[in-house]
């Protein structure tokens, strides 16, 4: 498989053009409660092992290089393989030998779309989730473990042709730093993206800036970047605000469209997408106080619409996007 940015990944090249990547919006809720496809233990993996299944997830991210090719921004592409790791496929009776096949045939799904968009760049990202549950701080390992744990989806990821590794919805700093070290060991780019509760910490109560210096410690600074997603820009955007050098480490936000919590949306019967042209205008806030903030997508409750907005508010021109009480009470 042809990688292409391992060596130096375009969205941290910030003096060069585009200064802006988009990612896709929430794949996990966009199939369950748009399109109402089974995704058992939320595993979007699972559609890979058919041509039908494979189809719908080409057609769910083209969506998102038609985007990319609109408003003339970077794409880094997601693979559908959060929960394509050795406990959860456990769960959903795939062996070890399956799973590296559903990894594989991830990344070159992506490749295939990379190759056929006729549009640049575009990074392909290999996504790992928690091995616990990404809405709250359970199944706590060392850091020793978690690195063991990890290791060999992320060598999968590698061989297959990932250019990066993007670990979603982290929950606590113990789990963050064994990522760091097994992405390390295997050469390639790390993006860490914790989540947030309402109140701007991890679900294990550590502050979002003291389990970014406490990785950044362990670990010589492996990460590239930080990223925040599974959250509402209303749940962190106060603890950004301080404009410590912490904050210069986070360069992507993929948000909630909803302000519920975590507890909330486990519940939710129906989704809550949120107000599209808001979430932009938040994000456009959250740009002002992020000097590095180049990676913008979605989580749970967006879909295309979402990121367009997001297109469109931070691509304006400043006179008309001007952050303004108009802009800033969103974040109220």
């Amino acid at each position: 498989m042809m990688h292409y940015y391992r060596r130096y990944l375009p969205q941290l090249a910030r003096e060069t053009q585009p200064k802006i990547f988009i990612t896709d919006g929430g794949l996990e809720t966009e199939l369950i409660f748009q399109q109402g496809v089974h995704l058992p233990e939320f595993a979007a993996f699972v559609l890979l092992k058919d041509a039908v299944g494979t189809a719908l997830l080409r057609r769910y991210y083209e969506k998102y290089v038609a985007i990319a090719k609109k408003y003339d921004v970077g794409l880094a592409l997601e693979s559908p393989t959060w929960r394509a790791s050795s406990d959860w496929g456990d769960r959903l009776g795939y062996s070890e030998v399956a799973l590296e096949l559903i990894n594989s045939n991830a990344i070159a799904l992506l490749a295939d779309i990379r190759q056929d968009a006729e549009h640049s760049p575009i990074v392909i990202s290999g996504c790992i989730g928690p091995r616990g549950d990404g809405y709250s701080f359970s199944l706590v390992m060392d850091a020793k473990t978690a690195q063991h744990y990890h290791a060999p989806q992320i060598a999968t990821l590698k061989a297959s042709g990932a250019d990066m590794i993007g670990a979603m919805t982290i929950t606590y700093a113990e789990e963050a730093i064994g990522i760091a070290r097994a992405a390390q060991a295997a050469g390639l780019p790390l993006a860490i993206s914790f989540t947030v509760e309402t109140n701007g910490c991890l679900p294990s109560g550590q502050s979002l800036k003291d389990a970014i210096e406490q990785v950044d410690k362990a670990t010589n600074y492996a990460p590239d970047y930080y990223m925040i997603n599974c959250a509402h820009p209303t749940h962190f955007e106060a603890v950004l605000a301080s404009g410590e050098a912490w904050t210069n480490r986070i360069y992507g936000i993929r948000a909630n469209a909803s302000r519920k919590s975590h507890a909330e949306l486990d519940e939710a019967a129906v989704l809550d997408a949120g107000n599209p042209t808001e979430l932009g205008a938040q994000y456009l806030v959250l740009m002002q106080q992020l000097p590095n903030l180049t990676v913008l997508g979605g989580c749970c409750g967006t879909d295309y619409r979402h990121i367009e907005a997001i297109c469109k508010a931070c691509l304006a021109d400043s006179q008309d996007f001007a952050v303004s009480a108009s802009a800033s009470r969103f974040l109220a």
